[in-house]
């Protein structure tokens, strides 16, 4: 699934525009999907070269909401309905590279990052477009999923062409969701489209995660990274030509009983949903990777996540934990700008 409902807004963009520059115009448009309104901002293009270049990406867009859900009718559903049989199956070109990628990715994150634990995710009722109520699901049936340990490595790709590939999965318990990763390869491929149209300038902000490209003008884009505890401005950071920003938080999206909440990001490894984080961001030039990075350091969490980001070959990330410590990497730490001032809670860890 895309990460519709999945992944909330944890970075606020902050342009910070000057009304009285003489540069050349930017061009704004605003497509909703994905459950998330989607915003790009294209700098020193002509406007038509913008409308039709964002057109087609919206457009894009749409298909790979319908193909990528994980739990509306699409091509996704049909292929989890039919990977149980252990059989082999023709696998989408649309799909195919979230099989893929997402094969690599949980491999370097040491299955952290996990797309087939769809039906854990489902169990824990965030397979739909309102957020769930009630007890959390039966104990037994988690572990009994547990136990069952669907992994991408069940998966076997064949075939050489994107159009002639094919799957079969050897754990009937896999059902894939790649709610996780899609949002930050999908920004990726919008850039990709954008630039082979000729625009060199401009950010895609997906609900919160986001990509750059170039410069507004004489100065670099910059973002603001949103605070989870007090929902204000934690930091800000100029980002690069071709970086991307993406973040998994654990309390916009939740299920709520007894004045608890459940998180919906869900480790793999015990079936219940994180709660030492409150948000990882990953900074990085592939929105793909940054995306489900930051989904396996949420996963990972205080402790654990050095080792996850060293195995994904990180740099750069941010951590808030349940306590309210902040945990950047020596990397990222530089290039921060703290608006309140350094954090007396800040940990600073080499990768």
């Amino acid at each position: 699934m895309i990460k519709t409902n999945l992944l909330t807004p944890l970075i606020c963009v902050a342009l910070l525009l000057s009304a009285c520059d003489s540069t050349p115009p930017e061009y704004r448009a605003t497509h909703y999907v994905f459950g998330t309104l989607v915003e790009f901002t294209v700098y020193g293009s002509d406007a038509e070269t913008s409308r039709q270049a964002i057109a087609a990406v919206g457009a894009d867009f749409r298909t790979f909401h319908n193909d990528w859900h994980a739990w509306q009718p699409g091509k996704l559903t049909e292929l989890n309905a039919l990977l149980g049989d252990g059989q082999t199956h023709r696998l989408e070109p649309t799909l195919v590279p979230l099989f893929e990628q997402s094969i690599e990715l949980a491999q370097l994150s040491q299955g952290l990052f996990n797309p087939a634990i769809g039906k854990l995710i489902d169990l824990w009722g965030f397979h739909g477009d309102t957020p769930p109520v009630g007890p959390p699901p039966d104990a037994d049936e988690i572990s009994r999923l547990v136990k069952l340990d669907p992994q991408m490595a069940d998966l076997i790709l064949a075939g050489k062409a994107p159009d002639q590939l094919t799957l079969r999965s050897s754990n009937p318990a896999g059902q894939y969701d790649f709610g996780g990763f899609a949002k930050g390869y999908a920004i990726e491929l919008a850039q990709q489209k954008m630039q082979a149209a000729g625009i060199t300038n401009a950010i895609v902000n997906a609900g919160g995660d986001l990509c750059v490209m170039g410069d507004h003008g004489t100065r670099p884009w910059r973002i603001a990274i949103r605070d989870p505890r007090h929902f204000g401005v934690l930091a800000e950071i100029a980002l690069t030509d071709g970086e991307c920003a993406m973040t998994s938080g654990n309390y916009e999206r939740f299920r709520k009983y007894n004045d608890r909440r459940y998180a919906h990001i869900i480790d793999p490894r015990t079936g219940w949903p994180v709660d030492h984080i409150a948000s990882a961001t990953v900074i990085a030039k592939d929105g793909g990777m940054a995306d489900a990075a930051a989904t396996a350091l949420a996963v990972a969490g205080p402790a654990e996540w050095p080792k996850i980001a060293r195995s994904m070959q990180l740099t750069q990330a941010l951590l808030v934990d349940d306590n309210g410590r902040i945990h950047v990497s020596r990397a990222l730490y530089p290039r921060l700008i703290w608006p309140e001032g350094v954090p007396a809670d800040l940990i600073i860890i080499d990768l």
